[in-house]
C-alpha cells in the first residue's frame, strides 16, 4: 500500500452485527418493523470474501484488511497503522444495507463500528476500476477515499474533515453483552 492509491470498501458495513442484534432483539424490534423485514434482516446471507490476499492481488488490490470486531472503521484504522500512511475517506461513501441503519438508529449505534463480517478494506491503485471488477463478481465495492502521506486518518462529509478515533470496544456489546458463539478481543 502507498500514497495515492484509493480505497475501497468491500460487503456491507455493520450488516452481520446488526442481523445478530435483529435475532437476538426480534421481540423488541417487532413493535418498529414488519415480521418479513425482521425476517430478511436477520436471515440475509452475505457473499463470503475470500480472505486469501492472492485473490485481492488477482482483481487489482494492493492489500486487504478485513472487517470484524469494531467494524469498518477498525478496519481502515488498523490497515493505515500497518503502513503508517494517512488516509482521507467519506462515511457516505461506505456500502450500508438499509436494515442496517434503521436497527442501528433503534438503539442508537454506529453502523461502521458494528461488528462485520464479510466486508473489509482494499487498497488499490485503481480503485475504480477493482470496484467494477468486484460487482461483476457479485461482490458489493465502493471507492471511498485515497490514502496520503502523513499519518492523518480524515474523514472528508461536507460539513468538513473530522479525525478518525483509535477503534473502540465493537457497538454491538452495548446492546448484546454476551454472544455465545462471539469472543469479545
Amino acid at each position: 500500500m502507498e500514497a495515492g492509491q484509493d480505497l475501497v470498501a468491500v460487503g456491507y458495513a455493520g450488516a452481520w452485527g446488526a442481523a445478530r442484534i435483529a435475532g437476538e432483539k426480534g421481540e423488541q424490534l417487532k413493535c418498529r418493523f414488519s415480521p418479513g423485514y425482521l425476517r430478511e434482516a436477520v436471515f440475509r446471507r452475505e457473499t463470503p470474501l475470500p480472505a486469501d490476499i492472492s485473490f485481492w492481488e488477482e482483481m487489482g488490490a494492493a492489500e486487504y484488511e478485513p472487517a470484524g470486531e469494531g467494524g469498518i472503521l477498525t478496519a481502515l484504522w488498523n490497515l493505515s497503522g500497518a503502513y503508517g500512511l494517512g488516509i482521507e475517506f467519506s462515511l457516505r461513501a461506505i456500502p450500508l444495507r438499509q436494515e442496517t441503519v434503521e436497527i442501528c438508529e433503534e438503539f442508537g449505534l454506529n453502523p461502521y463500528r458494528l461488528y462485520s463480517r464479510d466486508c473489509g478494506v482494499l487498497a488499490a491503485p485503481n480503485g475504480g476500476r477493482l470496484a467494477e471488477r468486484l460487482q461483476r463478481e457479485g461482490i458489493p465495492a465502493a471507492v471511498i477515499g485515497r490514502v496520503k502521506r502523513g499519518i492523518a486518518r480524515e474523514i472528508l462529509s461536507e460539513e468538513g474533515v473530522a479525525y478518525l478515533e483509535r477503534p473502540r470496544e465493537d457497538e454491538m456489546w452495548k446492546v448484546l453483552p454476551e454472544i455465545p458463539d462471539v469472543e469479545k478481543s
